[in-house]
């Protein structure tokens, strides 16, 4: 790992091809394992891994874990802000964030592999030993794949403090993720179906077919980790090297609630991560139980795929001549119809493919501007506060999409049961009142949320680019005249304090 850091004080200039390249991997496989944690984790548990047992006992297991799955990350979203705060307080010769991406992506793609075995089959010799080491499993494994989220994202300001430059890299990282998220979804029935036939000679999704999965998935995400950890070098910009120190996680935690455009973009993103995570999340048992299109699912993937290669590099050009409040909007009016249309038509599959165009074509529209929005609240709260936090501001989305992770597998292991939707179910055995419930979780209330996300958005989120522009410039102002001190200065003063009391007291 290269241990220069550019420290030149022009973080504002463009970035190199390399560094722009090898940041862009990163979200490649991140995004994938992102999607197989959120979405194909509890569609493995739903329909594999408890296959072996009896099915009222399947069925209080599927519970059992999904609910743990639901408690843990709910009780890790207040985990995260610490996380960012470790990463914050870091200090390396290889910087603050790349040796995160090196050891998060090491340790988190250990672990994918042994959930996604059934802890090497662990799940059907000791079910109560399966479940106390899934528990401390999930967890590292989330904790993990936390420092490796936020130190990605985090990294952004280190590589530019120009808010047009920061959407480059924005672009970027969301344009490979949308690839790897959606890609991940166009090829995991395939991937599950070759290898479950190639070692065992039967057809469907098994075991062996799963753990070969959670295999790849382990694999891509530690390559792109480390293609960043070692292809991306960190600078040192006025505004970086003079901020405070961040110190404990208290004052983390207070310098969040202090900074008020962090909280309302915090808020209209959690409520569209919500909705868009849960209706992704059963996007496959419309296929199968409503649908009864199973071999049609991964237009689900391909739709998002190609948008993704349309959208993400679009949005920076767009975004110099239409601010990115408009693009936000035009993306959530979008979702809204797409929406209306899977509420009303879910059983006409052409019909189906056109509404799934208006949900997924935004998506990276919606996502960058909440991630530059959350980004340029950096200076917000710095010169607010008077305190500059990094990667504790930028783990506030990696810990919305936890949260949105933690309803989405709640809300699948919950339609799941309450649907039929388990084990050998088919299409023929869903009942009027089973659509109904899948329908109205599925879409109806994502609905509702998007419409509240947008409210939120356009009454209350008031930084923008012209905004931060602004911000920057009365921050280097007050740095270059002084009126900031930075640490150095605050500490020798402390000091010479300290020596005069001390004098004082001698004369005394």
């Amino acid at each position: 790992m290269s241990n220069e850091n550019v420290a030149d004080g022009d973080v504002r200039r463009k970035g190199g091809l390399g560094q722009r390249i090898a940041y862009a991997c990163g979200n490649l496989g991140q995004a994938a394992f992102y999607n197989a944690m959120s979405t194909y984790f509890v569609t493995y548990v739903t329909s594999c891994l408890f296959v072996s047992y009896s099915k009222a006992l399947a069925a209080q297991m599927i519970a059992v874990i999904t609910g743990l799955i639901v408690v843990i990350r709910i009780a890790e979203i207040f985990i995260d802000p610490l996380l960012g705060n470790l990463v914050d307080n870091t200090t390396t010769k290889w910087g603050r964030f790349r040796p995160w991406q090196f050891i998060g992506g090491l340790v988190s793609s250990v672990l994918i592999v042994l959930i996604f075995s059934g802890m090497f089959g662990l799940v059907n010799v000791n079910t109560t030993l399966f479940i106390v080491l899934f528990v401390i499993t999930f967890i590292v494994l989330d904790v993990f794949y936390s420092l490796r989220d936020i130190s990605y994202w985090g990294m952004i300001p280190a590589l530019s403090s120009d808010s047009h430059e920061r959407s480059t890299y924005t672009a970027l990282g969301t344009f490979t993720g949308s690839i790897g998220y959606n890609g991940i979804t166009v090829i995991v029935i395939p991937i599950v179906s070759y290898f479950t036939w190639t070692f065992t000679g039967a057809k469907g999704q098994g075991q062996a077919g799963w753990t070969s999965f959670g295999f790849i998935v382990a694999l891509l995400g530690l390559i792109t980790a480390w293609t960043v950890a070692f292809g991306t070098k960190e600078s040192t910009s006025a505004l970086r090297a003079k901020a405070q120190k961040n110190g404990n996680p208290f004052e983390a935690f207070k310098a969040l609630f202090q900074n008020d455009q962090l909280l309302w973009v915090a808020l209209s993103y959690l409520l569209y991560a919500i909705a868009n995570v849960i209706t992704t999340g059963v996007m496959y048992y419309l296929f199968v139980f409503v649908l009864d299109e199973p071999a049609a699912f991964s237009i689900t993937g391909i739709i998002p795929l190609i948008a993704g290669f349309i959208m993400a590099p679009l949005y920076p050009i767009l975004n110099r001549w239409i601010p990115r409040r408009y693009l936000f909007t035009g993306g959530m009016v979008s979702m809204i119809i797409g929406y209306t249309m899977l509420a009303l038509f879910s059983s006409n599959l052409p019909v189906v493919i056109v509404a799934l165009i208006f949900f997924y074509v935004p998506a990276q529209f919606i996502q960058m501007t909440a991630i530059l929005s959350l980004t340029d609240s950096i200076e917000y709260g710095q010169l607010k506060n008077g305190r500059r936090n990094e990667a504790v501001t930028l783990s506030v989305r990696p810990m919305l999409d936890k949260i949105g992770g933690a309803m989405s597998n709640g809300a699948v292991g919950a339609v799941a049961l309450a649907a039929g939707m388990t084990g050998h179910a088919t299409a023929a055995d869903m009942t009027a009142s089973n659509i109904a419930t899948f329908k109205t979780f599925a879409f109806y209330v994502p609905l509702v949320l998007i419409i509240l996300s947008l409210v939120v958005f356009w009454f209350k989120v008031k930084i923008d680019e012209k905004m931060h522009a602004q911000i920057v410039e009365e921050l280097e102002a007050k740095l270059a005249s002084g009126e900031i001190v930075d640490d150095e200065a605050q500490v020798v003063e402390a000091v010479e304090a300290a020596d005069d009391e001390a004098q004082a007291v001698i004369k005394n």
